[in-house]
C-alpha cells in the first residue's frame, strides 16, 4: 500500500472500519504522519460528537391517555325541547359539563406539570452530554493527544486518547458486547500496582466515547474491568484489557 493510499484512510480509521492488515500498516504511518494524526483526532472528535446527540420520544402512554378522554367526552350536547323539565335537564348537562371541564383541566394540569418536569430532565441531560461531548473533543483534538488501541478480551474493540497537557483521557470502544445483566464494564488507571476508578462504561451501547474521570496525572496504563452494576472501589475480576498508555 503506497503512502498517497494511506493517507486517504484517516475517516476509516476514525470509525475503526478497517481491514486487520489496513489498520496495522495504517498505524505504522500514523506513528510518523502528524498531519494523518490530526486529521484522525478531528475526525474521532467529530464522530464522538455525533454518536453522542440524542432525541427524546413522545411519552408511550400519551396517545392511549388522550384517546381515553376523547371517548369520555361528549363533543356537542343534544337539542333539547324549550321546557321547564328541558331547562332542568339542561342545568343538568350544564353541571356535568362544567365538572368535565374541570377535570380536563385538572388532568392538563398534572400533563402540564409532568411535561414541565421532564423538559427540566430533559434539558438537564442535553446539558450533560455537551459537557461530555465538550470533553471528549478537546482530549481528541488537544496537539499532544496520542492513541493507544486493544482487543478488549471477548467484547470488542478499546482504544484511549491521552492528553498530557490536558491531563485527561477518553476511552473509545467499538464493538463492544453487552455486559451480563446486574454487570458493567468499569475503567481504570494504573499507578503502578495501584488501580484508581476512572468511570463506568454506558452498558447499553456497543460503540461510545467515554471521558475517564479523574486526573491522568502519573498513570502507566488504562485497565478495563467487568463488576458489578455501580462500579467497585477496585477491581473484582482480571482485566479484559490493559492498555499502556503512549508517552
Amino acid at each position: 500500500m503506497t503512502t498517497a493510499e494511506l493517507h486517504t484512510l484517516t475517516g476509516a480509521y476514525a470509525l475503526d472500519a478497517l481491514e486487520e492488515e489496513e489498520r496495522l500498516a495504517f498505524e505504522r504511518h500514523l506513528a510518523r504522519c502528524e498531519s494523518c494524526g490530526q486529521e484522525v483526532r478531528e475526525l474521532t472528535a467529530t464522530a464522538a460528537r455525533l454518536g453522542l446527540a440524542a432525541s427524546l420520544p413522545a411519552p408511550p402512554g400519551l396517545k392511549v391517555q388522550v384517546m381515553g378522554r376523547v371517548a369520555e367526552v361528549r363533543q356537542q350536547p343534544p337539542d333539547f325541547p324549550d321546557s321547564a323539565s328541558s331547562s332542568h335537564r339542561r342545568g343538568r348537562v350544564m353541571r356535568w359539563a362544567l365538572a368535565a371541564c374541570l377535570a380536563g383541566v385538572a388532568a392538563l394540569g398534572g400533563t402540564t406539570l409532568w411535561q414541565y418536569q421532564r423538559a427540566n430532565e430533559a434539558g438537564h441531560e442535553a446539558r450533560e452530554a455537551r459537557a461530555e461531548a465538550d470533553r471528549v473533543a478537546r482530549v481528541l483534538s488537544a496537539p499532544d493527544a496520542r492513541m493507544a488501541s486493544t482487543d478488549v478480551d471477548g467484547a470488542g474493540r478499546g482504544s484511549v486518547v491521552v492528553s498530557r497537557g490536558q491531563d485527561e483521557a477518553v476511552f473509545i470502544t467499538s464493538g463492544m458486547a453487552k455486559p451480563p445483566e446486574g454487570k458493567v464494564y468499569q475503567l481504570w488507571f494504573a499507578d503502578g500496582d495501584r488501580m484508581r476508578p476512572a468511570g463506568l462504561m454506558n452498558p447499553s451501547r456497543t460503540d461510545q466515547s467515554v471521558p475517564m474521570t479523574g486526573s491522568v496525572g502519573a498513570a502507566s496504563a488504562v485497565g478495563v474491568t467487568l463488576e458489578p452494576a455501580g462500579g467497585s472501589e477496585q477491581p473484582t475480576t482480571s482485566p479484559l484489557a490493559l492498555l499502556r498508555l503512549p508517552a
